[in-house]
């Protein structure tokens, strides 16, 4: 992470936040745009983009769907590519 520094700011009456300019510059953050705003524990973070994730999951879904792959079926076969790759990598896994 490059130059990691906090800033306050404070919370008005409706729930509004004034992000310092500095940051909306470095975030590419402007005037009316939309922003994702996601809880994560006690922390809260934002982000300017669709995160690609979502995007990922959605289009995950549309091929599952198209294919008709159930969730179980992709996990398992995950877990079957993960083994492979690992035992590709480092070797056979001891049990």
């Amino acid at each position: 992470m490059d130059n990691v520094k906090p800033y306050k700011s404070q919370i008005r009456g409706r729930g509004q936040l004034t992000i310092p300019k500095k940051v909306r510059e470095k975030g590419a953050l402007y005037d009316g745009e939309t922003v994702s705003i996601i809880p994560i524990g006690d922390s809260i973070l934002v982000t300017p983009r669709k995160l690609e994730l979502d995007e990922a999951r959605l289009q995950l879904g549309r091929i599952m769907k198209a294919s008709g792959v159930t969730l179980e079926e992709l996990i398992e076969g995950l877990e079957d590519e993960r083994r492979a790759l690992f035992e590709e990598t480092y070797g056979e896994k001891k049990s």
